[in-house]
């Protein structure tokens, strides 16, 4: 590991290139496609009624509960899968990359509408309802996941790369093995992390409305938004009870006992003084059940899968010229239908966007160049917080302990319900919520970066820490020779993922809504959620476009070049 850090040679090479046009036509294709389809939607559309007492709330829980499940699993395969690809096929990495900065960067509560509008335009509307939450879940879930384990996969140590060649491992079983375990510590805590995400935009996702249209589903988020909408403090607190209650729930019976499952997978030469431990694992562990799920059910699919996909990989060898003449012409197809979707886009997107003013556009530049000096404070703050506590959760075992449910719970509960009492305090100030927004934005994006930053602490091995300490190492030596090194490359995942949720947490930071009136700051967010509320279509594509611009050109002038130092200078051999 190098000692040198923040002195990162600069990676030359385009920004941006013809591919990255290609893939940013057809976004707007795609956003286009569904603003049309979205004209077509029913006008008149209502959800069931909320019930604001308890005895509803164990319902109301479960069917979140279950949303954000079927958004996670679908996050999960998304990451095993495309993270694989990226990291490990040169050709599919120029391309998913900049699908996955473009994508990232669309805001979630803008294309969301878009989306359930267009679902029940073809689809029952109960359907389209469900699919729009769990989409929206998903799409708050799944970047973090997908950027950490592809950083994890492009970090990983050489010597094991090794060791799986001198043992023949095929592709399966390497990742299985190897590429996996070593990615697992920081893809649980970024599960954590998904999860406080999903809770996040819960509220966004249950509950919304498009002009005349409104869209709701029983669940916690609607529950908390019909709370907020009434002004019942005793509701909020019931919900946010109801909230906590189910997080820790899963702290205990879930994510902790995944902690200490994976912390077997460390790379160390020695053991730690204190792992990470849980009482449900432990119990687990000493059962019956235990032992009959790994003797009948676990090792013999393990074991059958491995052979069913070693098989597919013995047999891969057939006539290539056939094959190679098929994808040709499929190729070709693709292209042609390819070609004709991007005009389609373009055209409708010029469509739309001709409909917007110039007075329109200038608020859209005011608005961008208000939203970005609030992220930019609002992660200088989230930077100088979460390095020093993620070290120390991470770093200390005994303190994690006591911590790490704490931090989980806090960052799990949706800041938006907090929102209207943050708003009203700040109201009376100068400044109003444009500085309120600020506050709001670090509510929801400074868990990006904590989370990874711990999950990157608990990362480094022991004798890493025993060498420092046999050395001597103190304070801003030991920082600047061991920690810094070591968390770079988390740092960068988490700058990124925290930087996209910042900007998507302009849009219920800069356009609150409380007991009947709006509150509302310049920013691109303020745009966005009003173009949404009015159903303004053209200046809701044009405001999001101008997101997506300015967060794809930060990322490609800064972030990818630091994620180039981090796996060239400091892999973890």
């Amino acid at each position: 590991m190098r000692r040198r850090i923040f002195t990162p040679s600069v990676i030359p090479g385009p920004v941006f290139n013809a591919a990255d046009a290609l893939i940013i036509a057809g976004v707007v294709a795609l956003l286009a496609f569904g603003i049309f389809l979205a004209l077509d939607a029913p006008r008149n559309v209502s959800g069931p009624d909320i019930q604001l007492t308890p005895f509803y709330l164990p319902w109301y829980a479960t069917y979140s509960l279950t949303r954000m499940l079927a958004a996670y699993l679908l996050s999960l395969s998304f990451t095993l899968v495309i993270a694989y690809a990226a990291a490990r096929n040169p050709a599919a990495e120029k391309i998913i990359l900049p699908i996955l900065d473009i994508l990232q960067s669309v805001p979630i509560l803008s294309f969301l509408p878009v989306v359930v509008l267009s679902l029940t335009a073809i689809l029952p509307q109960a359907v389209a309802l469900e699919l729009g939450a769990v989409v929206l879940i998903f799409t708050s879930q799944v970047w973090n996941m997908t950027f950490s384990f592809y950083q994890a996969l492009k970090t990983t140590p050489t010597d094991l790369g090794e060791a799986s060649s001198i043992f023949r491992l095929n592709p399966w079983m390497r990742f299985r093995t190897m590429e996996l375990p070593f990615g697992g510590i920081p893809l649980v805590w970024n599960s954590m992390m998904s999860w406080a995400g999903g809770w996040f935009f819960l509220m966004a996702a249950e509950t919304f409305t498009v002009g005349e249209r409104d869209f709701r589903l029983a669940g916690l988020g609607s529950y908390l938004q019909a709370a907020a909408d009434g002004a019942d403090v005793r509701a909020i607190l019931w919900g946010l009870a109801a909230l906590v209650g189910t997080i820790i729930v899963l702290d205990q019976f879930v994510w902790r006992p995944l902690l200490a499952w994976a912390d077997r997978f460390k790379v160390e030469m020695v053991e730690a003084d204190e792992p990470p431990t849980s009482w449900f694992y432990d119990v687990w562990q000493r059962s019956r059940l235990a032992t009959w799920w790994s003797m009948r059910v676990r090792r013999p699919f393990s074991e059958w899968l491995d052979a069913r996909i070693a098989r597919r990989f013995q047999a891969q060898n057939v006539n290539v010229m056939t094959s190679a003449r098929v994808s040709r012409v499929v190729r070709i197809i693709l292209l042609l239908l390819l070609a004709g979707i991007l005009l389609w886009g373009a055209y409708s997107a010029f469509v739309l966007l001709a409909r917007v003013s110039l007075d329109e556009w200038g608020a859209i530049a005011l608005g961008a160049g208000a939203s970005f000096l609030r992220v930019l404070v609002a992660l200088t703050i989230a930077l100088a917080w979460t390095l020093p506590v993620g070290v120390a959760i991470g770093m200390n075992p005994r303190l994690a302990r006591v911590l790490q449910p704490i931090v989980q719970v806090t960052a799990a509960i949706p800041a938006t319900a907090l929102f209207p009492i943050i708003v009203l305090l700040f109201i009376q100030f100068t400044g109003g919520l444009n500085v309120a927004a600020i506050l709001l934005m670090l509510l929801g994006t400074q868990w990006y970066l904590l989370f990874n930053i711990i999950a990157g602490a608990a990362a480094i091995p022991r004798d890493l820490v025993y060498t420092t300490q046999t050395l001597g190492l103190r304070g801003w030596r030991r920082w600047h020779t061991m920690i810094l090194p070591a968390l770079f490359p988390y740092l960068i995942t988490g700058m990124i993922t925290a930087a996209g949720g910042s900007w998507n947490a302009t849009i219920v930071a800069e356009y609150v809504t409380f007991g009947g009136k709006t509150y509302f700051a310049t920013g691109l967010g303020a745009e966005i959620a009003r173009a949404t509320a009015t159903g303004n279509y053209p200046v809701l594509l044009a405001a999001t476009l101008t997101m997506i611009a300015i967060v794809v050109a930060f990322n490609r002038f800064f972030w990818r070049r630091l994620y180039r130092v981090a796996e060239e200078r400091y892999r973890m051999d």
